[in-house]
């Protein structure tokens, strides 16, 4: 397989180039039109992002410093940490190339629309790759930014560093947005077929079996610690091997930026170069090759039923999923809650059946509950070395940190777009005689039972394997749960209150004004009550009062949070046009 030059014409052809101006201005033109109808919305985010780099990038700077301290240790340690920190978030960028590549190739109107015009496929194909990676990897480049600054701070490296650092990163991000599109592109051709569901469903199980049992390691007791501290050392770096990996490029990346860093600008440039030649063969193989996979994929995945494949249960008994047919299991299922009337449960089931239909929308949720999956393989390797009440406070505080944040990210992805996803039929909705304060109102406790069900589940578990007493994990249980019902209430205020009935993509719904504002307002809500209740712990104090007082606040803060956004949005809902 070669590439000639007719096919580099392709892809540096007018009509792509013309595309992704077109693009660019329109982007251009909506981020000029959020500065003039909304300077709240541009402060916030620009408020947001500058605290983040701010406060991203001291953390680095003092745990680096603080890595590098350790005599003799310390420039091992921080080497491999950053190879280990680049090839996880290299794996995540894989994940999230995947996802906005399937979403971008096969669930948005625009692809569809510029098929049927008389522009090439394999042109469509090349501006929607570069979409994709574009859209994928800012995340990757915006959590990376702050660190390699502090690197840089802490090594005190020259200036012509941040550019080498910048080069590499741009050289990086195509490499996941090539894999990620082809395996998208088979995703969408086989997904229907049952030997391909049961072939990822062994894969998963089978990646997540081979996790745990790679990083089960013994446990370093006092005497190896104080006699065999080499041995412990070569333990805990043995299980990091597989970063190290010589054609990673995630290695190639890490390697030439400590080799700059360093002042070895030879074996960095061999670094540099060998993952620019991986990046322009792939990335030409990708734009040249994949134009005519691409319409053939889309023809497949725009021509089948559903997305529901061989998955029956959302289907009636003995019925074929295009028939017409009596209520299906779910439905059943759902008519034997006592307290569901007829057309709550066929609300409910309109919302389930939507969400599993949405591959995006399901592959998000399989990724952070894998992510969930593997903090929680960890985590019991957190108390073996801690005896100390302080340390153990501390790491307990940290876990209900962790939990609520992943609830802030489940409530503000799913939960806000809600309301907006019923799109230009909401006045059938509206119509109807359940009226939409009880759509909203059923679509809250929807959420609420269901992020319940995750975050209790997340926080008792996490809770036994630190070895907590029942009584904290009880209390640490109850304060989820309040803190679940203010996270989901916040989130449903604000999708009434800023909704989006124009774009049907909950990505772009929650990438507006309301969902920048609900996962702003969630992150300082958890931060503020991650603070309170560390106050109001006895492990770090012996004050009864300020307990008392911190525990309160809680409470308050809590409440008002959860209340607030949706008494406002019923007030919102009686005014509503549409």
């Amino acid at each position: 397989m070669t590439v000639t030059s007719g096919n580099i014409r392709a892809w540096t052809s007018p009509l792509l180039l013309l595309l992704l101006r077109v693009n660019l201005s329109q982007a251009w033109r909506r981020l000029l039109s959020l500065r003039e109808k909304s300077r709240l919305m541009v402060s916030v985010i620009a408020t947001f992002i500058l605290g983040y780099l701010v406060l991203a990038f001291l953390l680095f700077e003092r745990g680096l410093e603080f890595v590098a301290a350790f005599p003799g240790l310390g420039g091992v340690l921080t080497e491999r940490l950053l190879y280990l920190l680049f090839a996880f978030l290299f794996g995540l960028l894989l994940l999230s190339c995947l996802i906005i590549s399937y979403t971008n190739f096969f669930r948005n109107r625009e692809t569809l629309h510029l098929l049927t015009l008389p522009v090439p496929r394999e042109t469509v194909f090349q501006l929607k790759f570069i979409e994709s990676a574009v859209l994928a990897s800012w995340a990757f480049v915006f959590l990376t930014m702050p660190l390699l600054a502090a690197f840089g701070i802490v090594r005190d490296v020259p200036w012509h560093f941040y550019l080498v650092t910048i080069l590499l990163t741009a050289f990086l991000i195509v490499l996941p947005g090539v894999i990620g599109a082809y395996a998208a592109l088979h995703l969408a051709r086989y997904l229907d077929r049952r030997s391909f569901q049961m072939m990822l469903l062994v894969s998963g199980v089978g990646l997540l079996a081979t996790v745990a049992f790679f990083w089960k390691s013994p446990v370093a007791t006092d005497e190896m610690l104080e006699s065999r501290m080499l041995v412990v050392l070569d333990q805990l770096l043995g299980k990091t091997q597989f970063a190290m990996f010589p054609f990673l490029p995630s290695y190639q990346l890490t390697t030439g930026i400590l080799h700059w860093a360093e002042g070895l600008y030879r074996p960095a440039i061999f670094y540099i170069l060998v993952l620019l030649s991986s990046t322009l063969f792939f990335g030409a193989l990708a734009l040249t090759r994949l134009g005519r996979p691409f319409y053939e994929s889309v023809s497949m995945a725009q021509g089948r039923q559903s997305t529901l494949g061989s998955w029956r249960w959302l289907i009636p008994w003995g019925e074929s999923p295009g028939a017409i047919a009596p209520p299906g299991r779910l439905e059943r299922w759902l008519s034997y809650i006592p307290w569901l009337s007829g057309e709550t449960s066929a609300l409910l089931y309109k919302d389930i059946v939507l969400f599993w239909r949405d591959t995006a929308q399901w592959g998000q949720s399989v990724v952070l509950f894998g992510l969930l999956g593997a903090y929680i393989l960890n985590l019991r390797h957190f108390t073996h070395q801690l005896s100390n009440p302080f340390w153990m406070n501390l790491v307990a505080y940290l876990n209900l940190g962790t939990c609520s944040l992943t609830l802030a990210t489940l409530t503000t992805r799913f939960v806000y777009p809600q309301f907006s996803l019923e799109g230009q039929r909401l006045w059938i909705i509206g119509l109807a005689p359940m009226g939409l304060e009880r759509v909203v109102r059923l679509k809250y406790w929807l959420a609420t039972a269901t992020s319940l069900l995750v975050t209790l589940a997340l926080i008792t578990l996490s809770c036994y394997l630190l070895k907590m007493e029942w009584d904290r994990v009880v209390f640490f249980g109850f304060v989820i749960t309040l803190m679940t019902l203010s996270l989901n209430g916040l989130a449903t205020g604000l999708g009434v209150l800023y909704p989006n009935f124009k774009d049907p993509s909950p990505g772009k719904i929650v990438s507006g004004f309301g969902g920048t504002l609900c996962l702003v307002l969630s992150f300082l809500y958890i931060l503020l009550s991650v603070l309170l209740l560390v106050l109001a712990s006895g492990g770090f104090h012996a004050n009864t009062a300020l307990s008392i007082l911190a525990v309160l606040a809680f409470g308050a803060i809590s409440v008002l949070t959860g209340l607030l956004p949706l008494r406002i949005a019923r007030g919102r809902l009686q005014t509503l046009e549409f």
